[in-house]
């Protein structure tokens, strides 16, 4: 599965995680976003934040549940 099907599945359950000024405030683009295949059947979704140049090794992770559509903190 690639970042960009699961923004679009998870469009109604987490409208605005994807949005154009959440990722902008950021510093992120979906070409960012790396997706791991677990083995509950998740997917793991990272991306570095870059807020400002001095945040170093900041990171967005959240796990897509392709059973419900939703993005989880765990």
């Amino acid at each position: 599965m690639t970042i960009y099907e699961i923004k679009r599945r998870s469009k109604k359950t987490a409208p605005y995680f994807f949005s154009k000024k959440t990722m902008r405030f950021f510093g992120q683009t979906l070409k960012d976003f790396k997706v791991y295949k677990q083995k509950d059947g998740r997917f793991k979704i990272t991306a570095p934040i870059r807020i400002l140049p001095e945040v170093k090794n900041d990171f967005t992770i959240r796990f897509f549940n392709p059973l419900n559509n939703e993005l989880e903190l765990k």
